[in-house]
């Protein structure tokens, strides 16, 4: 099993452990994907909740889900016909809370730390 190395502010990753934290972050690299983790985030849901709540169709819903087990960061439990689906385990919500927090400071123009440098938006 790989290990994380930190090194104060930054952290390097043996090979195993950056192609998982890759696979991780391939997930939140599709807006639906973001969206479905986002209403996870407050509780389980079935399919057809996650459609009415996203505005999205079901097949689409149902393929991201997919895509989400099997990269495992969403489990389903079966419930008489419908599976409720949450999140496999809290790390998720953390670390989507942390692309949307940054996301947001990158919009909103702010800085983190005082020696970053700024970019041109």
């Amino acid at each position: 099993m790989g290990t994380l190395h930190s090194k104060g502010a930054s952290a390097a990753a043996d090979e195993d452990v950056a192609e998982e934290v890759a696979a991780v972050m391939s997930a939140l690299s599709t807006r639906s994907r973001v969206q479905i983790l986002g209403r996870l985030v407050d509780g389980p849901s079935t399919v057809g909740a996650l459609v009415a709540a996203l505005g999205m169709e079901q097949p689409a819903v149902s393929h991201q889900l997919r895509v989400l087990r099997q990269l495992g960061l969403v489990v389903g439990e079966r419930r008489g016909r419908n599976v409720l689906y949450s999140l496999h385990d809290p790390h998720i919500g953390e670390l989507l809370r942390e692309a949307v927090s940054h996301a947001e400071h990158r919009r909103l123009g702010l800085r983190s730390h005082p020696g970053e440098i700024e970019t041109a938006a």
